[in-house]
């Protein structure tokens, strides 16, 4: 077992407005002496922006905005923008996050060359109904049951004044280009499906996405396994490049007759082929155990959606029970010698 270091909550929710019902789920990222989170900030009736804090070391908060730094501008976020991830490549900085608008929770993104100054690219997942994935996919293997079970609504609500899509979450991108091209991961329940290979953007067509689902058991990349995941699992913090492979955090859910319980979980892909996993933790890296992880808005969670890691110790950052953001550490040589017992 790797030895987990629960280093307890850095961030709590303030009397200011736009965050006065918690803070969760940060981005993280360091950029010379400074490491930046920029965390969802939940106010009343569920609307989320995207607050900003600027530590001077893993757990020392140097600074801390007092209002949002990011918020809702169009109708498909009007209702929060949730769960962010960052990552840098070449010179730019990529924030994705889910855009929610009252009904549809999709991916979308931010981009930014300092960090202060953004350009929204709005949605760049697929916008599908149930019904259009169901018929994309008719060509591929996949079962639709496991789908259906998770998007049942999306189906039987659907009408003709407004369209429910498929709900497409966790979007989050490699820190590199491979190939001289984007990866990034998404999320259509119960599994972790990747977009590999394309060079920009703009090549996120219908006819991309057409050809996409046409071939999706090729592309999902993680289904749940083990027991602490059998429910569904969906991505947590951007992969981070080792020598052995890209190691993924991400969550795992368990449905129990207490409610859903999340963890936080790892596994290992190829470096040149990140849709080959090559291994997996049989258990999870850490669940929920402490106070502030048990008992919150939503309790028993733990979301991982940041790392940093600083020599041999990679400090993850989550949200705690949908309320706070806590910090957990441990050792990349420890948990990569895990995995390396655990190869698929």
């Amino acid at each position: 077992m790797i030895q987990v270091n629960k280093l307890g909550i850095l961030l709590r929710k303030t009397s200011n407005t736009f965050e006065n019902e918690g803070v969760l789920n940060p981005a993280v990222i360091k950029v010379g002496n400074t490491i930046h989170l920029f965390y969802r900030a939940v106010t009343k009736d569920n609307y989320s922006t995207i607050g900003y804090c600027a530590l001077s070391a893993p757990m020392v908060i140097r600074e801390r905005a007092e209002v949002p730094v990011l918020f809702p501008q169009a109708e498909y976020e009007f209702k929060g923008l949730e769960d962010p991830r960052i990552v840098k490549i070449e010179d730019t900085y990529y924030l994705s996050y889910t855009a929610f608008n009252g009904i549809n929770a999709l991916g979308a993104l931010a981009t930014s060359k300092d960090l202060v100054h953004w350009e929204k690219h709005g949605i760049i997942v697929p916008e599908i109904t149930y019904e259009e994935f169901k018929h994309f996919t008719e060509t591929d293997s996949t079962g639709h049951e496991k789908y259906l079970r998770f998007n049942d609504y999306q189906k039987s609500h659907q009408s003709q004044e407004r369209k429910i899509f498929l709900w497409d979450k966790n979007l989050i991108f490699f820190p590199r280009k491979i190939d001289n091209k984007f990866c990034f991961l998404h999320r259509i329940k119960p599994d972790i499906q990747i977009v590999v290979a394309i060079e920009k953007l703009e090549d996120l067509t219908i006819d991309f996405w057409q050809n996409y689902f046409s071939h999706f058991d090729e592309y999902i990349v993680l289904a749940p396994k083990y027991h602490h995941e059998v429910s569904y699992i969906g991505g947590g913090c951007p992969p981070i490049e080792t020598t052995a492979g890209w190691l993924l955090i991400y969550h795992g859910v368990h449905d129990t007759i207490k409610g859903y319980i999340y963890s936080a979980c790892a596994a290992l892909f190829d470096l040149k082929n990140p849709q080959k996993e090559i291994a997996r933790l049989p258990y999870p890296l850490f669940s929920p155990e402490k106070d502030w992880e048990l008992k919150g808005e939503v309790n028993n969670v733990c979301f991982p959606t940041g790392a940093l890691v600083e020599e041999d110790t990679l400090y993850i950052y989550y949200g705690a029970a949908d309320e706070r953001i806590a910090v957990a550490s441990l050792s990349v040589k420890e948990l990569l010698a895990e995995l390396a017992l655990n190869k698929i």
